[in-house]
């Protein structure tokens, strides 16, 4: 794959910098990246993944636009309130880049529905807001053989973690946070509240991450970090990180 002229100018931000370079910005291009929830993660790290040339990008959310996500989902604006967010981010793509390659599916993720959305793609960035959904997500991506980045965020905290449970030594998500969790049961930011720039700190350092992800072996800016998770801390502010061992009774990945 070659860059045109348009393109080129486009991404000459991206292309000056010798960590990324003219082969790492084709090589984002060609990437096929499922993005499984589009609220307060989702919502604005769509608007920097797709600002950084990622060829493909598959949708995913069952959500419709409310009012009180507005605080913290920039991707939206009020005429998109009572419409389907999938439907809505696909519109904002298409307008912002209309060369990307955009799917959508609008229905609730369940452990089949998981599998068929992850298979083929290079990476799956899970923003979404309760365990169930991130474990059936995580489970599907190590059957598939496809990178995790999972992205999550409450009131003053986050956290974004890359995973890859398909290969022999690295962790998968349920390698973290056990199986407690399988049921629909995670505390919400209605319940707990959210700073909105919280979300976007998260949102835009998962992003960020993502593209450490796709250009690992096609530029010096790959580097995937698997196994290791970064907290960060809206208050202090600061950030650390942490590795996750890989699980070896762990039953989506051991």
């Amino acid at each position: 794959m070659t860059l045109d002229e348009q393109r080129l100018d486009r991404f000459a931000r991206h292309i000056v910098l010798p960590e990324i370079g003219g082969a790492g910005q084709v090589a984002l291009a060609d990437k096929h990246l499922v993005l499984v929830g589009l609220g307060g993660i989702g919502s604005p790290a769509l608007q920097y993944l797709a600002a950084a040339g990622i060829g493909r990008l598959t949708l995913v959310d069952d959500d419709k636009v409310d009012a009180s996500n507005l605080q913290r989902q920039t991707l939206y604006n009020e005429r998109d309130i009572g419409y389907g967010k999938a439907t809505c981010a696909k519109r904002w793509v298409k307008l912002f880049d209309p060369a990307l390659e955009v799917e959508i599916s609008d229905r609730r993720i369940d452990a089949e529905r998981a599998a068929t959305l992850v298979q083929g793609a290079d990476l799956v960035l899970d923003g979404t807001d309760n365990f169930a959904t991130r474990l059936a997500v995580s489970d599907a991506c190590v059957k598939a053989g496809v990178p995790l980045l999972s992205a999550a965020v409450g009131r003053f905290q986050g956290q974004v973690g890359a995973f890859a449970g398909h290969l022999p030594d690295e962790a998968c998500y349920r390698c973290f946070v056990g199986d407690a969790f399988d049921a629909d049961d995670c505390d919400t930011c209605a319940e707990d509240g959210m700073l909105g720039a919280m979300a976007g700190w998260v949102a835009t350092f998962a992003a960020l991450h993502a593209i450490r992800v796709l250009l690992d072996g096609s530029s010096a800016y790959g580097d995937p970090q698997w196994s290791r998770v970064n907290l960060l801390d809206g208050m202090k502010p600061g950030m650390r990180q942490f590795t996750i061992a890989k699980d070896p009774e762990c039953k989506g990945c051991g």
